[in-house]
């Protein structure tokens, strides 16, 4: 795995192979970060980040990161419909 990293734009390549095949490449740009909702006691975070994956529109995202951002969990992305719905559901939580 490789990481090249530019203010926060950030490329992670992850080389899977099977059969002499190349199977993925993943590429991100942490576009904004919103907010950290928690911090485990090894120094992962869980973000709520705005993030461009694969060159595509950014799109919100919430997952666990390593303390520099080399390694993460897996997440939800949502859309910003999406957020916005889900504030509504939080706000309306009693």
């Amino acid at each position: 795995m490789e990481l090249s990293q530019t203010g926060k734009a950030r490329t992670l390549t992850k080389q899977c192979f099977n059969g002499g095949i190349k199977l993925k490449e993943l590429k991100y740009e942490i576009i904004k970060t919103v907010g950290v909702l928690s911090e485990s006691p090894k120094g992962w975070t869980k973000e709520l980040n705005l993030i461009s994956w694969n060159g595509r529109e950014p799109k919100y995202d919430i997952r666990d990161w390593a303390p520099d951002h080399e390694k993460m969990g897996k997440g939800v992305t949502l859309t910003e419909e999406e957020v916005t719905n889900l504030k509504k559901v939080i706000e309306g939580m009693e």
